[in-house]
This record gives structure tokens, C-alpha cells and sequence, in this order.
């Protein structure tokens, strides 16, 4: 990378003008190198001209190398909206490229699959209508197409799959989401203010802390501060617990889309343990109004250390107990095991992340490649499987859950004293920040551009869902169409998160 890119760390703010423009077919070059060197798109957007000029957008790319702990940061000025689509030459950014044409009426010529992604209004006044779109067809004798939803049997989120079929053999799943957009992305444009913190802890509900916790982070490098360190033991602690609650919570629904109700009816109830240890801390379930710049405001005294330790003790042994019930099951084991498989390469050519990217083998945790806050100073091992089925997307859970438990005993015992927040000045003006946080899910980033008032210019947060909801797609090619909610839940992807 070199001179073509900046280098920051995670959380680490710097002057705009500090980022290489380059011209787009350089810019292109950089980042297809980068990512056959082995580092991924993390995010790729577009932000109105600095300069205040009409027409087309600047485009920033964010590029993550493990290897080094790195963030590069580039970006390129575009002269017009048609632009080659860098998609044929690297999958990662197909997504990120429709993205873009959606949002700032680029043209990516070239690009496989130019669809809608979230079916805004269009700028100049036309609406168009959440999944009215052309969705591939595989043509052939007793070829049959499935489409399910968006309105499923089970209480949960919108989302509409379209299953290309032989019999019963999925040949293609595609999936459109959008009917959750909110415009959460432009409502945070002109911030910070008072609202700020409550779009980002609902961005996507169930990762409320991880968002809030991206937030706060890219906000104080902006400020060029650091969260006090009992602040940051508080974060660490409450993350974790948000990992656990839906980890538990996830491994019962596994049990139960295969029909095993002991594992499924404990952990629906251990689940509910895990939150509750949230709200002994906040006051709130999902850990809202917990953290903001500057630190958190609730702290944990010694009384409170106790209770948690407590709770978090019963907890370990009942989720043990109900867990181990899976491995020890033959018949749990036969529909997990080769179902859903997704191979490490396809993995790495979609940037998977999370626990469906290490469930193929790949060592990508945030916690442990761009350490912040406590984990700079508390190591949490990264756990992998290699067969990249709905078993390994499952034991990886079950590997985190029992490390998680041991970081906030860890964290509970060596909880340092002192204040748990400090007053924050105002972002620094025309900057730029990009904040990594490993979310329950995957890898959270929220990129931050700001103006001549220290306002925000752009403000891009991408879920892990974002990255991963083509990964389940892949993942139902040559499997029967009943396998889908299985490996569905396998994934556990957001469709809000997705629908900013």
C-alpha cells in the first residue's frame, strides 16, 4: 500500500486532506491489489465533494489487514456517475457497489447484477416499490422457483427469498431485503446531537451495545480522547454479555428448527439470563443509554461485581448442561454435520467475518487484529472450525460463549477503580475516523467524515449482516430447500442492520 494509502489504527482520527486521492483507475488498482495481497474491503462509499462542488461523489475505501493491525484509508474524486465496475475482479465490493448506485445514481458498467439494495426514493422524486425488481431465473425441464415471504410464520423481520429448484435441490437462492430501510445513515448526517447515540443503538436491536460501542469510540478519536479505564472494563463486560445472550439464544433455536426441545427450551430461558445481567448494570436489557462518548453511565460497584459473578456462574453451568445435550445427540449431529457448508476460499473471496467466516476456518476477530479499549489489554483466544457447516457456525458459538464467561470473570475480578467518564470536547473538523468493533455477529465499522464545523459531513456504519447475507445464499446451493431455516438460523443475519 504504501504512499497509495493511509494507514491509521482502529479508532485513530485523522485529517481528511491526510487520506491520497488518486485517480479512479488507480484507486480501482489499489484496492483489487490490497485484497489479492490478502486484506479486505471493509467498507467501500461514497461522500459528497469536500469542496462543496456538484456532481459526482468522492468514493473512500477502507482496507483491513490482520497481518498488521492496519487500517488504509484512500479515496478518489469521480469526474462522472459511469464508472467500471470493479465487481468481476473482486466479489467483496459487489454489494458496495450497488450500494452506490442507489444512493449517489452511479452507473458501475460492467457490474454482474446492478440491483436495488434498499429501494430508496430516488433523488430527483421517483419512488420505487420494495421488491419489484427482475430476479434470476435458472431455465430447464421441471426447474421450479420458490419465493418465500417477506412476511414469514415466525415473529421476525421481513426479507424475501426467491429458491431456484430441482426437486427438491436448491440450484440458486437470492435475497431482497430493503423492507426495514428507515434512512438511518442520512438521519445521522449534520450530528452529533442528542440523537445520535439512539439511531446507532438501533441500527440493529440485538447488537445494541456493539453499534453504541463503534459509535463512541469513532466519536472520541475524533476528539482525540480515551474513555476512562473502569469505563472501558464496563464496555468490555457489557459487550461480551450482549455475545452471550444471542449466542445462547441462537444454539436453543438451532435445537429447535431441528426439533431437539431440551437444548432449545433451556437456552430460550438462558438467554434471557444473559440480558438480565445487562440490566442489572443499565437498567436496560439490551444495554441502552450504557455507553456514551466520554465513557458509561452506570457503573458497577463491588455489591454489583458479586451479584454479576454470581449470576454469571449459575449461568455457565446451566448453559453447559443444556448445550452439551447438542453434541451428544445423533440425530442433532446428522442435520448439522455437511449442511450449509460454505468453503474457506468462497468465504475469503466474499469478505465473510464473524462467526461465519471463522466457522470456515478463517482467523478474523476484530478483538484480537484491531484490539480497542480493554482488549488491548485482555486477550480473548479467536476460535475456528474448518468445516464451515451449520455444526462449525454452532460450536464456534459454543467455543465463544465459554470464552466470553471467562473474560467478564476476568474483567469483574481486576475491575480497576476511578471515574467512568470524562467530559469530551467537540469532533475535530475535517477528519476522518473509522471505528472497528467485533460485534456477536462479525466485524461492526462505522466511518466518519467530518466538515469545516466539526459536523458530520458522512456518516457510513456497516453491519456484519451487510457483508454476510450473500454467505447464507451460497451456503443453500446444492442443499434441499427444507435445509433453509436451519442454515438461515445457522447465519442469524440482521435485516434492520442490513437496512440502514
Amino acid at each position: 500500500m504504501n504512499a497509495r494509502a493511509a494507514s491509521v489504527e482502529n479508532g485513530e482520527a485523522i485529517p481528511v486532506e491526510g487520506v491520497p486521492v488518486l485517480a479512479l483507475e488507480d484507486f480501482q488498482a489499489c484496492v483489487l491489489d490490497a485484497v489479492q495481497d490478502g486484506l479486505r474491503v471493509s467498507a467501500l462509499f461514497g461522500a459528497a465533494r469536500s469542496d462543496g462542488a456538484d456532481g459526482a461523489p468522492e468514493l473512500f475505501a477502507v482496507l483491513a489487514d490482520e497481518r498488521s493491525a492496519s487500517l488504509f484509508l484512500l479515496r478518489t474524486r469521480l469526474a462522472e456517475r459511469e464508472i467500471p465496475s470493479l465487481t468481476p475482479r473482486c466479489t467483496q465490493v459487489h454489494l458496495f457497489e450497488r450500494e452506490l448506485a442507489e444512493q449517489f445514481g452511479l452507473h458501475p458498467s460492467g457490474h454482474p447484477w446492478l440491483k436495488p439494495v434498499r429501494f430508496p426514493a430516488a433523488p430527483e422524486g421517483r419512488g420505487s416499490t420494495v421488491g419489484e425488481m427482475d430476479y434470476y431465473r435458472v431455465e430447464g425441464d421441471e426447474v421450479h422457483e420458490v419465493a418465500v415471504g417477506p412476511v414469514h410464520a415466525g415473529v421476525i423481520e421481513p426479507g424475501h427469498f426467491r429458491f431456484q429448484c430441482h426437486g427438491e435441490q436448491v440450484f440458486h437462492l437470492e435475497i431482497s431485503l430493503g423492507y426495514q430501510h428507515r434512512g438511518i445513515e442520512r438521519a445521522l448526517e449534520a450530528g452529533p446531537d442528542p440523537r445520535s447515540a439512539h439511531y446507532v443503538e438501533t441500527l440493529a436491536g440485538d447488537t445494541s451495545v456493539g453499534h453504541a460501542m463503534a459509535f463512541c469510540h469513532a466519536l472520541e478519536g475524533l476528539a482525540g480522547k480515551h474513555a476512562p479505564a473502569k469505563a472501558q472494563f464496563i464496555r468490555g463486560i457489557a459487550l461480551e454479555l450482549e455475545r452471550l445472550a444471542n449466542h445462547a439464544g441462537d444454539l436453543g433455536a438451532l435445537a429447535g428448527d431441528v426439533g431437539f426441545l431440551p437444548t432449545a427450551a433451556y437456552c430460550g430461558r438462558i438467554r434471557g439470563d444473559f440480558l438480565n445481567m445487562t440490566a442489572l448494570i443499565c437498567g436496560n436489557r439490551f444495554g441502552r443509554d450504557l455507553t456514551r462518548p466520554g465513557g458509561v453511565l452506570f457503573d458497577v460497584d463491588e455489591r454489583l461485581v458479586e451479584r454479576l459473578g454470581e449470576r454469571l456462574d449459575a449461568a455457565e453451568a446451566d448453559t453447559k448442561s443444556a448445550v452439551e445435550l447438542l453434541w451428544r445427540s445423533n440425530s442433532v449431529m446428522s442435520r448439522f454435520e455437511s449442511t450449509g457448508a460454505l468453503s474457506a476460499e468462497a468465504a475469503t473471496d466474499i469478505g465473510l467475518v464473524g462467526v461465519a467466516a471463522r466457522a470456515c476456518g478463517l482467523s478474523r476477530d476484530v478483538r484480537a487484529d484491531f484490539p480497542k479499549g480493554v482488549y488491548r489489554y485482555s486477550h480473548v483466544p479467536v476460535c475456528t472450525w474448518e468445516t464451515g457447516d451449520v455444526f462449525a457456525r454452532a460450536y464456534v458459538r459454543w467455543l465463544e460463549i465459554q470464552n466470553s464467561i471467562r473474560f467478564i470473570r476476568e474483567e469483574l475480578r481486576e475491575l480497576p477503580r476511578g471515574p467512568i467518564f470524562a467530559a469530551m470536547p467537540g469532533p475535530r473538523a475535517e477528519h476522518v475516523v473509522v471505528s472497528l468493533v467485533e460485534g456477536w455477529r462479525g466485524e461492526i465499522c462505522h466511518a466518519i467524515l467530518t466538515d469545516a464545523r466539526g459536523r458530520f459531513r458522512r456518516y457510513k456504519p456497516i453491519d456484519p449482516s451487510f457483508h454476510n447475507w450473500f454467505g447464507l445464499a451460497l451456503a443453500l446451493r446444492k442443499q434441499e430447500i427444507s435445509d433453509f431455516p436451519l442454515c438461515n438460523k445457522s447465519f442469524n443475519l440482521s435485516y434492520a442492520g442490513f437496512d440502514l
